[in-house]
């Protein structure tokens, strides 16, 4: 009989529910939380790094020749780098490419030291080395 009752009490007791309904849910919710923030820092530093990509592009243009054309890329992408707040211009690796009309500037960064790829073992996050590329023509205009 005595035993009825307090199982009974147990049963109907709703103190504290709230409590372990919200560490059931809080893991989750903070994977959800770190990967919104992750990839949406991964989002602005790509499209960061294509910005430096087109403005080496464009400064590569105003080259005579090949070794021109790769000196004033590199020199427009570390230059652009410093207007994009958390780029490192260190940590940037300008090529630059010649195809029979075109120069084909590619800019890589390498975001394996910022604090958001840090939480990658939290939540899934995109490959840490961004690459993007931007093509200009030249001659012909």
């Amino acid at each position: 009989m005595r035993r009825q009752r307090f199982f009974s009490r147990f049963g109907g007791d709703q103190a504290g529910t709230a409590l372990v309904e919200f560490a059931l849910v809080c893991p989750m919710l903070i994977v959800l939380l770190v990967g919104m923030l992750g990839w949406g820092t991964y989002f602005w530093m790509a499209h960061s790094v294509q910005q430096v990509a087109n403005d080496a592009a464009r400064a590569a243009v105003a080259g005579l020749n090949g070794a021109e054309r790769e000196s004033l890329a590199k020199a427009a992408a570390t230059q652009g780098a410093a207007d994009y707040a958390g780029l490192s211009a260190a940590l940037l690796k300008t090529t630059v490419s010649e195809r029979t009309d075109r120069a084909v500037v590619s800019v890589s960064y390498d975001a394996s030291n910022t604090v958001v790829f840090a939480f990658a073992k939290i939540a899934p996050m995109p490959s840490s080395m961004i690459t993007r590329q931007a093509s200009v023509r030249l001659g012909g205009y």
